[in-house]
């Protein structure tokens, strides 16, 4: 019995060893594939060629790798560690960056690609890219963060020198198509003073060769008058003898209508007179308004030229069709002679009183025939003034008015209203340069919806 219970016991015992044995066999394997693992993990951690870290929730390093110690610039991951106890504080540029990284990190379980700048040992700044998880326990409680970085300054370089040279690309296409619009607007607007040179020349001749026949007939037309004089005095006195007049005579008289050439006569004479008047007025006007000989600049009556200008638009003011025509009111000063380029400023009185009848006749049809007899008479006026040492011209309407989105592209080359064909968009802007460049004045314009408009030219005036 006792030799049975031993044998039992004994076998017993040898299957607890056994299974020691087998157990203890399994733990050594499970040891060294720990080991095995360990050492791989280790491997990566040490060789790996971006960042890798686990920090406190604080921000204390609990453990980095080689790669992101020589990153920062630090001898060993034990050096980094040691000297940097506050991330956010001692290794970001803008520690509101790493702030913000947190509370992103709070919200979500894993920030990924947040990129921020850090500085090195030496104090160069980096662009790192960082993903990172927080790590908690069975609890939910937040035990770490771990992850990794990634050092992209170069990538951030390439990126800032592409917006670089997009930005220069940019800034050169914008430079050339201003420049293609400036050679534009120059090549317009000497095409345009060409024209206006070339229209001055052609007034001036044409004023010269009539000038000539015209004078002549006017100097002549003084004698005509007086030997017309004499003779209707002779012809009164023979009419007084008209009895001792052959019958011959007296039926030639009576079929001409003496009568009545005696008294037409002179007011034909005098007609004539007032036509050559008349013309050598608008030659004179002509003349002025060209101011050839006058490229310089002098000492001139700006009435004078304003009044020229008008004499010349003068087909342009009276009534015509259904339109009632324009009235000028004139309000001028006082006003001394103004050195200026005379030439110039009647191409700038000449723009201006255009563009106002244009305003006046386009309000005028457009208005409905029921309405037309209600509108207030077209209307362009003109005053002079003088106030501290400044000369102002101001040339207003009772138009339509020009909307504010319109008046301040106005005095922009090529800027128009006007269909196409009707307008070139250079006059304004012609006429703003020889106001402002030219003459160192101003050039404004005052106008609201149905309020009519007002130009106003200010130039100084100079001893």
């Amino acid at each position: 019995m006792v030799q049975r219970s031993l044998v039992e016991h004994t076998k017993q015992l040898a299957h607890l060893n056994g299974e020691l044995e087998r157990q203890m066999s399994e733990r050594q394997r499970a040891e060294e594939a720990l080991r095995q693992t360990e050492a791989k993990y280790q491997s990566i951690f040490e060789n790996a060629v971006e960042g890798i870290f686990q920090t406190t929730p604080e921000g204390r390093f609990l453990n980095v790798n080689p790669a992101l110690a020589r990153m920062c610039g630090y001898a060993s991951p034990e050096l980094l560690m040691q000297q940097v106890t506050d991330i956010g504080q001692q290794l970001y540029v803008n520690p509101h960056r790493r702030t913000e990284f947190m509370a992103a990190l709070q919200d979500h379980a894993s920030v990924i690609g947040f990129e921020s700048q850090i500085y090195r040992q030496d104090g160069e700044i980096l662009w790192v890219s960082e993903n990172t998880r927080a790590v908690r326990n069975e609890a939910g409680e937040l035990l770490y963060y771990e992850g990794t970085v990634e050092d992209i300054t170069d990538r951030k370089r390439s990126e800032q020198a592409l917006r670089d040279s997009e930005a220069k690309l940019r800034e050169q296409a914008f430079q050339l198509e201003r420049t293609i619009e400036e050679l534009k607007y120059t090549q317009s607007q000497f095409i345009q003073t060409e024209k206006m040179s070339s229209l001055g020349q052609l007034v001036a001749g044409m004023a010269h060769e009539i000038n000539n026949p015209v004078n002549f007939i006017h100097g002549n037309l003084t004698h005509a008058i007086q030997y017309v004089e004499d003779l209707l005095g002779l012809v009164s006195l023979m009419q007084q003898e008209e009895d001792r007049l052959s019958p011959e005579t007296q039926d030639f008289m009576a079929d001409i209508d003496l009568d009545f050439i005696l008294e037409d006569l002179p007011k034909l004479l005098t007609s004539m007179q007032m036509g050559t008047n008349r013309i050598r007025q608008i030659i004179l006007s002509l003349r002025n308004f060209s101011r050839l000989d006058e490229a310089d600049m002098k000492p001139v009556d700006l009435h004078e030229g304003l009044d020229s200008t008008l004499l010349i638009l003068q087909s342009r003011l009276k009534p015509h069709a259904a339109f009632p025509g324009v009235t000028i009111v004139k309000e001028y000063g006082n006003l001394p002679p103004v050195a200026c380029y005379a030439g110039q400023l009647n191409q700038v009185f000449m723009n201006i009183l255009s563009n106002g009848i244009d305003a006046l006749e386009e309000s005028f049809h457009a208005t409905p025939l029921s309405n037309r007899e209600s509108v207030t008479m077209p209307t362009i006026t003109i005053r002079t003034e003088i106030r501290s040492d400044r000369v102002f011209i101001r040339i207003g309407d009772n138009g339509p008015g020009i909307p504010e989105e319109v008046q301040r592209k106005l005095f922009d080359p090529f800027f128009t209203t006007k269909p196409i064909g009707k307008g070139t968009g250079l006059g304004l802007s012609i006429s703003y340069q020889i106001v402002v460049e030219k003459h160192q004045g101003q050039l404004e314009c005052f106008s609201s919806p149905g309020q009519g408009t007002e130009f106003v030219i200010s130039i100084p005036l100079r001893k």
